[in-house]
Parts: structure tokens; sequence; C-alpha cells
């Protein structure tokens, strides 16, 4: 999306809090026409619209910041209104003894933010994308949380009274969990044995519990993934977990404006590294870092089960050229191919 100017009348600046919106209303040369403070509740989103009829009927423009946060609901009620509304990061605030901070003074930087801008982003889309976020998230941390169970059950094992131990140890780690799961306790045990009995219950468990939710969640990803975008799952080295990400990062066509700005958002496009003769590129370290990984994963996979990748790896080396290099390399590629994909075949489900 180009730069605003010539386009709108007015550019309306949100500071986004959990309890609290602050916004500025702007001309389009950036000067200051009005301010209000209002409750991050329905009546306050009204109140923000109300001054916006006012202070800058025509051609207008929303300049949020967090719009997957705090200014989630704010955004909501703009976008089903029909108004534009683009995101904002956080603004650079002047830096020394006149860095001023205030929620209005935020609400203006990010309003004259959106005007100095060459291109603007548009908020991630609610829907399916959305709960694919959510669903996400929550096995991302029913993961960790059952990594750190299995953890705290080799710990328990280890200190365990010598039977248990003996019992426990050398075993694969599923037969554990499922042994440890089982175990009961008598009355008559020594208090040690039946506390140690207890905690490897309980821990087990809470292991196998969290392994069969994230089972049941990759499952859930996977019916979402085939109604918005069935043809990531058909891709090597593509599964429910990556395909997810892609799509959460991505959010719907149109939204980036070119695949470079795409592989800009995976910390994948190369950033010039040269010196004298040597000409290089290094790895790109911002960007999407949750992006980033997964088209790491997917190029990882890629270069073992994957033939036409392995080849091309094998060349590389041939010519001189590090690992690191070649799946920075591999990693612009599959950006290249992946956001022409999701741009051609990706829907949008009625109701999303």
């Amino acid at each position: 999306m180009p730069m605003l100017e010539g386009q709108v009348d007015a550019v309306i600046g949100v500071d986004t809090h959990r309890d609290t919106h602050a916004a500025a209303v702007l001309d389009p040369n950036g000067g200051l026409r009005a301010t209000l403070e209002v409750s991050s509740d329905r009546s306050g989103h009204a109140g923000l619209f109300q001054l916006a009829e006012e202070q800058a009927p025509g051609r207008r423009v929303w300049a949020l910041e967090g719009t997957g946060c705090y200014g989630a609901g704010l955004t909501r009620f703009l976008v089903n209104r029909g108004e534009w509304v683009v995101e904002i990061d956080r603004p650079t605030r002047p830096r020394g003894r006149h860095g001023a901070k205030s929620d209005v003074l935020d609400a203006i930087r990010a309003g004259r933010e959106a005007l100095a801008r060459d291109h603007q982003t548009t908020p991630r889309q609610r829907g399916h994308r959305e709960a694919l976020r959510v669903l996400h998230t929550t096995r991302a941390g029913i993961v960790q949380a059952g990594a750190d169970a299995r953890r705290q059950l080799k710990a328990l094992i280890v200190t365990a009274p010598e039977p248990l131990r003996d019992r426990l140890r050398g075993r694969p780690w599923r037969q554990q969990l499922r042994a440890c799961a089982e175990l009961v306790a008598l009355p008559t045990d020594p208090i040690e044995y039946r506390a140690t009995v207890r905690a490897l219950a309980l821990t087990a468990q809470r292991a196998l519990a969290a392994r069969q939710d994230a089972h049941q969640l990759e499952a859930e990803l996977r019916q979402l993934i085939m109604a918005v975008a069935p043809a990531l799952l058909t891709q090597p080295g593509i599964g429910p977990i990556t395909a997810a990400q892609l799509l959460i990062s991505w959010s719907h066509p149109g939204r980036l404006r070119s695949e470079a700005a795409f592989a800009m958002l995976a910390g994948a496009a190369p950033v010039p590294a040269s010196s004298g003769q040597v000409v290089r590129h290094r790895l790109n370290r911002g960007g999407d870092r949750q992006l980033n990984r997964a088209l790491h994963t997917i190029v990882m996979l890629r270069q073992v089960h994957h033939g036409p990748t392995r080849v091309y790896t094998s060349r590389r080396i041939a010519q001189g050229k590090s690992e690191r290099e070649i799946r920075r390399c591999l990693k612009r590629t599959v950006a290249r191919q992946l956001y022409r994909l999701l741009e051609r075949t990706a829907t949008n489900p009625a109701g999303s």
C-alpha cells in the first residue's frame, strides 16, 4: 500500500492500552486538529468514531498501534464500519532530554508515522486466521508444559528410592511415562516411597495428557488449514504446525505487497555484508522469528527428504558455500514459493 499523500484528508493516530485509548486527529500535513482519551470498550470506540465524524469528515485513515493486542477490539469495530485502518509499530520517540512521553503524544506520533511511511500495513484478519493463531499458541504452550513434565519426571527417577529407580530406569521414555502413570503406593510403604510414587504418577499423567491434547490440537489445525489453504499441506517439508504459522504470519491476500516483503517479514531477505573485493550476504536476524523458524524447519526437512533440495545443497557445497549460506539461500527461495502459492490458492471462507 503506497504513501498516504494525496489519498486522505485526515489521519487519526491511536495509542492503544488495556483500559484506555488515546487518539489524535491530524491533517494531511501532520498538523494537530483534536485529541481524545476514551475507555477501551464499545462506548469508547463509539466516542472515537464520533470524533472522527466531526473532526475528520471525508477521506480518512486510522493509524493504530497494537491491532492484534489491545487495539484488536477497536480494529474490529472500525473495520465493520468500513473504515480504513493501517497498523503502526511502536513509533520511535525523540532521544535526549526532550523525549517527552504521554499517550496523546504517542497517538500523534502514530499518525505522523503513517504519513511518513512509503508503504502501509493492513491489520491481520480475524476469523480462520485468528482461530489458527489461538490453537497454534495453545498447542505450543501445551507442548512446552509436556516437555517440562518429562524433564521433571527424569529428575524424579534419578533421585527415587532404589526399588523404584531399578524398575524405571533404562526404559524408553514412553514406557517410563506409562509405567509411572500407573504407579500406586501402599499405606504400609515408607513415607519417602509414597511421596515419590505420588509425584511420579501425577507428573507422568500430566505429560501424557499434554501429549494427547497436542495431538488433538494438531488435528484441529489440519482441519482449519484444509478449509483455507489445502495446497500448503501438499508441499514438501510442510505439516500442520508450520503451515499454521505461515498462514498466521501471512494472514490474507494483498496484505503484503510482494514476495520480497514476505521474505523481509520472515527474516529471510539477504542482508548485504560485502567488504572490499568480497561480495556476500549474511543472515537476516530481524522480522517475525516464528515465521523464520517455520521456514528453517521446512528447509531442514527438505535437505534430508527432498531430492531437488539435496541436489542443490550438494552443488552449492561444491562451489564452496557454507551450510549457513546455503540455508539462507534456501529460505529465500522457499519464502518466494510459498508467498506465490498462498496469494494464488488461499481462500477466505464465508464467515471469517
